[in-house]
């Protein structure tokens, strides 16, 4: 996927969901843990050296599994569907913030937002017997509709 440099650099320096240093283990063999600062922003979860403004990298949350760690209470991965191999491990102070972490992650992506929309959408229809997103001009597309993608 291609981004515009300066516009992930302007998105890393919007207010974060959720921020803290944890240390974090990249996917390469050999890599040891390092103490990054974890910045969640819409859908991406950036990392920056400690003492650093610009961030060192950005990982996109979509189409990833986000998981405890087995062996670990107070720690969680994030691995690819298209490469699960890659797998980044992030050690949290605790068993809490390890879960508010996987929370977090788990609902900033496009397909949970989505999902979630589908699922709202189905309760007001159901209750009150109109379609939510009329109003909008948007209740035709595809992409709010049930059954799409992967609804299951």
């Amino acid at each position: 996927m291609r981004y515009n440099e300066k516009e992930l650099l302007l998105l890393a320096k919007q207010p974060a969901e959720k921020a803290a240093e944890l240390f974090m283990k990249g996917y390469k063999k050999g890599d040891v843990p390092k103490k990054r600062l974890m910045k969640l922003v819409v859908n991406f979860l950036f990392y920056f050296r400690v003492d650093e403004e610009e961030p060192v990298g950005a990982l996109l949350l979509e189409q990833c599994k986000i998981a405890r760690e087995d062996n670990m209470s107070n720690a969680f991965s994030i691995a690819f569907v298209e490469e699960p191999e890659k797998k980044y491990i992030f050690e949290c102070e605790n068993k809490e913030q390890c879960d508010e972490w996987i929370d977090a992650l788990t609902k900033a992506s496009y397909e949970f937002m989505r999902k979630s929309l589908i699922f709202y959408r189905t309760e007001i229809q159901e209750m009150t017997g109109k379609d939510p997103l009329e109003q909008y001009g948007i209740s035709d597309e595809t992409r709010f509709r049930v059954g799409t993608r992967s609804d299951t």
